[in-house]
């Protein structure tokens, strides 16, 4: 029995729950799309919205990585190096994205959650890769944190993203120009 073996419960549950809350964003975005639009909507949407999918894929993806029958963790490292470099290059691109939509002026809450805490766990889960060679307890305790870390943070953008276009859309909300 490999150390694998003993996480797959947890990854059978985490990697349901995002696979769950991904089809619950395709609902809440079919929902709004009969609503108005707004200006620069989908700047912002990319911005926002996409993040949150990202997030929960990579979940669903080292959740089902995970549960695959591998007699080692040192060939999935190499899975968690590269995602922790796609996550990397990612979030970038979401700050990027972030400073050029017009359609609302994000709050440090927004940088925290969309590009802080996912800097965070992206570099977590590419050290990890490193880790696993020496220390593969370690590494797998690394790569869950991580993963609930992203699983958390998807759940706080999408409600976030939730909230505010159904408050917005009702006109209880003025967008913040920049």
């Amino acid at each position: 029995m490999t150390l694998l073996n003993e996480w797959q419960n947890f990854y059978v549950i985490v990697g349901s729950a995002a696979g769950a809350l991904t089809g619950l964003q395709f609902v809440v975005m079919a929902l709004i799309a009969d609503m108005p639009a707004m200006e620069q909507e989908s700047n912002a949407i990319t911005a926002f919205s996409t993040p949150s999918i990202v997030n929960f894929g990579v979940v669903l993806l080292l959740a089902a990585v995970l549960v695959m029958p591998w007699h080692s963790v040192l060939p999935v490292s190499i899975i968690w190096g590269l995602a922790g470099i796609v996550g990397l290059l990612y979030t970038a691109v979401t700050g990027w994205r972030f400073k050029v939509q017009r359609a609302y002026s994000p709050v440090f809450e927004d940088w925290f959650y969309r590009v802080v805490l996912p800097i965070i766990g992206y570099s977590a889960l590419f050290a990890a890769a490193f880790i696993a060679r020496f220390h593969e307890r370690g590494a797998l305790f690394q790569v869950a944190a991580v993963v609930l870390m992203l699983l958390f943070v998807g759940i706080h953008d999408a409600w976030d993203n939730a909230t505010y276009l159904i408050f917005y859309k009702r006109g209880e909300v003025k967008p913040t120009p920049r």
